[in-house]
């Protein structure tokens, strides 16, 4: 599967927010250079340029494929999907994307960043409801149970992931288990679990015409 490699921190600048929470698990020196540089990156970026409500639209759904790192084909998906279902097909793209595996082991504090999570989901260190899992995609239900596998390195991981995250917050949605080093599923994510500031109102704009 296609991924981004380069520095996050350029994107950062170029959606003019902090897409990752830099700083929270990594050096100040990222979050200060991105008060420094409060410009997008490019040799004209500081030019002024008129944005159009297009502009504007796109922007917004750039963010929100950044944050949880897929691209346009996988994003399109989740889009009909959220209009297929019942309620406001923004609220509904957002607990799509939140019930990810691989964001609901980075929001359970097993994992220091989005990347570290999707990689630890895709070489089989976790399991869901006892089965080995390898599909960062996987969207989780009320009652599964994740948990890492019973090897040595892998919980070691885990350990130390938790250990740095033990100062952080978790979703109302999940119940994590720091000593079993368990995150059982009890509810589905909703509008306000979402701590990024995404107008997904004009994200629907965009992708429904």
């Amino acid at each position: 599967m296609a991924r981004y490699t380069g520095p996050k921190i350029k994107q950062c600048r170029r959606e003019g927010m902090n897409l990752f929470f830099l700083g929270q698990n990594t050096s100040s020196g990222k979050v200060a250079v991105l008060q420094r540089r409060d410009y997008p990156p490019g040799v004209h970026a500081q030019s002024r340029r008129k944005v159009t409500e297009y502009g504007v639209r796109l922007r917004e759904k750039q963010k929100l494929k950044r944050v949880f790192g897929v691209f346009e084909r996988q994003f399109r998906l989740y889009f009909l999907e959220a209009e297929r279902l019942k309620g406001n097909t923004g609220e509904n793209l957002l607990m799509l994307l939140n019930r990810r595996m691989d964001n609901v082991i980075l929001a359970s504090g097993f994992a220091i960043t989005l990347a570290q999570a999707r990689q630890m989901v895709n070489h089989g260190h976790f399991t869901v409801n006892g089965r080995r899992c390898g599909i960062p995609s996987y969207n989780v239900k009320p009652g599964d149970v994740l948990a890492p596998r019973a090897k040595d390195n892998t919980k070691k991981l885990v350990a130390d992931a938790i250990e740095l995250n033990k100062a952080g917050t978790t979703p109302n949605w999940v119940e994590v288990n720091a000593d079993t080093m368990a995150v059982t599923v009890t509810g589905i994510p909703k509008r306000e679990d979402f701590l990024f500031p995404i107008q997904e109102q004009l994200i629907v704009e965009l992708c429904s015409k």
